[in-house]
């Protein structure tokens, strides 16, 4: 196994954690989400921070305890389940040792299971849901390597950024651009938020006249169908 990929700066993820997934995969071109299934086990769950990837046999989390252990602060370890569904791949248990070892989360495309206990560890977890039947520990998998995690390509050291809308990967190498692109848009919806409220406000009043709240590229797209 190789040595695990550079950890991001602060910067980037103290920046990341300031936005959220809508705005990454908009500015992604609308891509970039994992499955719609995955989703963090407790809907106040967050988590940013740098790809530790595995890959798991199905049903199987041998090397989803060994990934663990190779990780620490600042990785979000990211597991290739397969999308099993017959069997959860961690527990209370797991999770308690990943929060205590300093992770910032755990992916999973597949099951999970101790949801009530999950929720008080407060580790982020993101899975696709639950069933009471425990995993195998026979392997094999591996640690450390380009996966392919519930529909989107996942490779040691890229973004990961999860919320209660689902788990976007921004790629290592576009990550300031990503994330250049999303701030604008981020300052881009509060200006349109205040619009709204404002005209919200006057319109209480009846002062609005006919004003209108359209943003100004929609009626450039509408010209293309003649409306």
């Amino acid at each position: 196994m190789s040595n695990l990929a550079e950890l991001l700066s602060k910067e980037i993820t103290k920046r990341a954690r300031a936005l959220n997934t809508t705005l990454i995969s908009d500015v992604m071109g609308c891509t970039g989400s994992m499955d719609y299934k995955v989703k963090p086990v407790v809907s106040t769950m967050k988590v940013v921070g740098t790809a530790l990837t595995v890959e798991l046999s199905s049903g199987d989390n041998l090397f989803l305890h060994q990934g663990i252990y190779c990780g620490g602060e600042g990785y979000v370890l990211v597991a290739d389940g397969k999308g099993h569904t017959q069997n959860a791949y961690l527990g209370e248990l797991m999770a308690g040792a990943a929060k205590a070892i300093g992770l910032e989360g755990i992916v999973i495309d597949g099951l999970v299971r101790d949801k009530r206990m999950l929720g008080e560890v407060g580790l982020p977890i993101f899975a696709k849901g639950f069933i009471p039947n425990g995993p195998y520990k026979n392997g094999p998998g591996a640690i450390n390597t380009n996966i392919s995690c519930a529909g989107v390509i996942v490779k040691p050291g890229d973004l990961i950024v999860g919320d209660e809308d689902g788990v976007v990967v921004v790629p290592r190498d576009k990550i300031e651009g990503v994330l250049d692109k999303a701030e604008k848009k981020l300052k881009y919806e509060e200006e349109r938020i205040a619009v709204i409220s404002n005209y919200a406000e006057q319109k209480k009043h009846g002062n609005v006249n006919g004003n209108s709240i359209a943003p100004p590229w929609l009626e450039e797209k509408m010209k293309e169908f003649k409306y």
